[in-house]
């Protein structure tokens, strides 16, 4: 992504011709150079209008879409343990919204991916889990395929509120890192749709 650096704001009494600032006297931001090119200055909206009309994805946004879906993936995997071991009506429903959110996501996603010619995993090189935050380990999901009832409850609550915060934090990441619109479109809705939802995990700890 063309990293874009606010100077500040130029003031109406600063004395210069106004060359290379905001009109109006909004933020100069610089732009930089390809190789070999200097800097260029641009005002807030000249920034604004080179971001719109170049949203090409960079490294960032193809990692995180390629993450988020394993990411998503395991949260489905945990979901669908709820019907046949969860004691809470709650917590089926709860099952239920994260399943309905999530595999459109991951469609989403993978729709993405394909449509800019981007391989789903990195040539065999995908994110090990444990590089991933909030992902459950294998010894968790062991454990939570062995509860039932109430205890399959709680530990359900505990896994999928931090895998959420995981979500979260990779999604906040992507928002200063990645450059494509759509991608930064998906990562607000995971915030959204998970933020709220760990809300409600919380009030039925």
């Amino acid at each position: 992504m063309t990293a874009l650096v606010v100077l500040g704001l130029v003031g109406c009494d600063s004395g210069t011709d106004g060359t290379g600032s905001a009109a109006g006297g909004g933020p100069s931001v610089i732009a930089p150079g390809e190789p070999g090119e200097a800097n260029r200055t641009l005002s807030a909206e000249e920034a604004r209008r080179q971001r719109v009309e170049d949203d090409s994805p960079n490294s960032a946004d193809v990692s995180y879409a390629r993450m988020m879906i394993r990411h998503h993936a395991q949260a489905l995997e945990m979901a669908e343990l709820v019907p046949d071991r969860a004691e809470s009506s709650k917590v089926v429903k709860l099952a239920e919204r994260i399943a309905a959110a999530q595999q459109p996501e991951i469609k989403a996603m993978q729709g993405w991916l394909k449509s800019h010619d981007r391989a789903e995993r990195d040539d065999g090189h995908g994110h090990d889990h444990a590089t991933m935050p909030g992902m459950a380990t294998q010894a968790q999901l062991k454990q939570l395929r062995a509860a039932d009832g109430k205890a399959f409850d709680q530990l359900f609550l505990t896994l999928m509120i931090t895998h959420h915060q995981g979500a979260i934090t990779m999604s906040t990441d992507l928002k200063g890192q990645g450059n494509n619109i759509r991608m930064e479109e998906m990562a607000d809705d995971v915030v959204a749709q998970q933020t709220s939802e760990i809300g409600r995990m919380r009030e039925l700890l």
